[in-house]
């Protein structure tokens, strides 16, 4: 199978590749006005070598009226809309040859938004305060270019190419090579459900990359069981592990692709092609609670919303929009996240619709769900982009986050939080004209639903996306007691490795109870046969919780009491 782009074959000479089953001619049109006829293949495939090296600048020119970009750019200049750029990609010398990865159960992960943070050497910068910390990873939300300067990340186009304004392709590789030098992993966010709104010209000249039979929230699925697209999608993934050497990649939305054998066949290449001496980690964001890409070990862990939204009624009490599910018994969720993983196994979400949603899970070990307080996706889905830190009290937050450190399950964090910020984290994007306003007007109607934003008038409040300061007050600042925040993580993560971490592979739920609403009790049979115990009240009145045992490891408030945990190991 042809592979996608620009491949440089030597110093000054490059193949280049496009498949476009709809275009009668495709020219190659460089810089400066040469052009270079593609002959057409077998398959829909157009290919032609012409006498250029890396840094040369091209387009397509599709039926001899439609200048496009490269849609697997290896790297691209100014805008989505301009040049593609030919790469060589052996060009950065790393320092870390050594890095081989750590262990999945090692992870203790910060979700960061590259752009927020001052680019790709913005957060090569922020390293070393977080490895002091006690993070393991940083999970990087999605680096594809996307149309204008500032985008939330999920409205990539050219899924080849690093976006611009983050940095160069070598600043990626400079900052994953840093990482590996403090002992950090780097993961990747990677969308491939859809593609963003504008800059995406695959439809124009290669109609068959989608399939409109199978409708996702953004559209026509992409057609995955198209040999040429599926091999668009699994070289994406391989170029970010081999070439960029990320240490693993998180699969958005995949239930949106609606292919598991396409999932199966990813992983299983992954796999296969790079092979066992680099630890690598594949996660899933998945809404249909899918335990079989888990079971079958391809797949390492998938993020686990269940635990989030169980937790998030018990601490705020909100019951809108997808929390709904969990508004009557929150506390009977929550138990059965931390006992058996997903608290939806089959039964009917009313969120969906009606539908069931999720299959067994109680088989896994803990170490295969991904759990977190909050993530991008739970605080900029929110009108107004609140954190957890102004919409619950301390205290409880603080026994929350001991409950997300110390639990067996992986734990994910997201920028800001180890310093108590309490800056909003808004919706944001850089469209201009007709789709700025039609964005403008989405993001607004979104909220009509919501009891909050009924009226127009409340509605206009929602921060316009498109607006520079949306993007600048989103920004992660610490808040008035950020220095308490960051004792708290240190201590917590401290333990995590000293307590946790060396019993951590294969261990899996023995129970969990619930005390009272907000108070439960849960227990894991750990790798060397302890058991580890977590008793807590998340609630808002006092409970009846057991005392802790011997062999405590943490404990916070005096025990039962709103915002108290208690952290311990039984010896069997």
């Amino acid at each position: 199978m042809m592979a996608w782009g620009a491949t440089l074959l030597e110093p000054g000479r490059t193949r280049f590749s496009l498949w476009a089953p709809n275009a009668g001619t495709v020219e190659l049109v460089l810089d400066g006005g040469r052009t270079v006829p593609l002959g057409q293949t077998a398959n829909g495939w157009f290919m032609a070598e012409a006498p250029v090296g890396a840094g040369a600048r091209y387009r397509f020119r599709v039926n001899n009226d439609r200048a496009v970009p490269d849609p697997a750019a290896r790297m691209q200049s100014d805008g989505v809309h301009g040049w593609s750029v030919v790469m060589d990609p052996s060009t950065y010398k790393w320092r870390s040859l050594n890095w081989r990865g750590r262990k999945w159960e090692e992870a203790v992960i910060q979700e960061v938004h590259p752009g927020l943070l001052g680019g790709f050497s913005g957060i090569a910068d922020r390293l070393p305060a977080l490895a002091d910390l006690g993070v393991t990873a940083i999970e990087l939300m999605p680096v594809a270019a996307f149309s204008g300067t500032r985008n939330w990340g999920y409205d990539g186009v050219l899924l080849y190419a690093p976006a611009e304004s983050y940095g160069t392709p070598d600043e990626l590789k400079a900052l994953v090579d840093k990482a590996h030098e403090l002992g950090l992993m780097v993961f990747l966010d990677v969308v491939y459900n859809h593609f963003g709104p504008d800059g995406n010209y695959l439809g124009v000249y290669a109609r068959d990359f989608f399939d409109p039979s199978v409708h996702t929230p953004w559209g026509a699925a992409v057609a995955v069981d198209q040999k040429p697209v599926e091999r668009f999608f699994i070289d994406n993934a391989l170029m970010w592990l081999d070439e960029y050497r990320f240490d693993g990649l998180r699969f958005d939305a995949v239930q949106a692709i609606a292919n598991n054998d396409f999932l199966d066949r990813m992983a299983g290449e992954i796999r296969e092609k790079l092979g066992s001496d680099r630890y690598i980690h594949l996660i899933l964001e998945n809404e249909n609670n899918d335990p079989d890409r888990l079971s079958a070990g391809r797949y390492d862990a998938q993020w686990n919303d269940d635990f989030h939204s169980a937790l998030h009624v018990l601490l705020t009490g909100e019951t809108s929009s997808y929390y709904g599910d969990f508004a009557a018994r929150p506390t009977e969720m929550l138990a059965r996240c931390l006992a058996e993983g997903f608290a939806f196994q089959g039964e009917v979400s009313q969120h969906l619709d009606g539908r069931r949603r999720g299959g067994t899970s109680a088989h896994l070990p803990a170490a295969a769900f991904v759990s977190f307080l909050q993530n991008h996706d739970q605080i900029g889905n929110r009108a107004m982009g609140e954190r957890l830190t102004v919409l619950t009290d301390p205290a409880r937050l603080r026994a929350a986050t001991a409950l997300l450190l110390l639990s067996p399950q992986i734990p994910l964090f997201f920028m800001g939080d180890e310093e108590g910020s309490q800056t909003p984290f808004l919706f944001f994007t850089d469209f201009h004209d007709e789709l700025a306003d039609a964005v403008r007007r989405g993001r607004r109607q979104e909220f009509a639903k919501f009891p909050s934003y009924a009226n127009e008038e409340a509605r206009k409040r929602i921060p316009d996306p498109n607006a520079a300061d949306t993007y600048e007050q989103s920004r992660p600042r610490p808040g008035p007691d950020g220095e308490k925040w960051k004792v708290l993580y240190k201590e917590l993560l401290r333990l995590r490795h000293k307590e946790i971490v060396p019993r951590l592979q294969g261990a899996r739920g023995i129970e969990a109870e619930v005390l009272a609403k907000g108070a439960a009790i849960a227990r894991w049979r750990m790798a060397d046969n302890s058991v580890l115990v977590i008793a807590f009240n998340l609630g808002e009145t006092p409970a009846a919780v057991p005392m802790p045992g011997d062999g405590v490891i943490y404990s916070e408030g005096e025990t039962g009491t709103p915002g108290s945990i208690a952290v311990w190991l039984e010896r069997i």
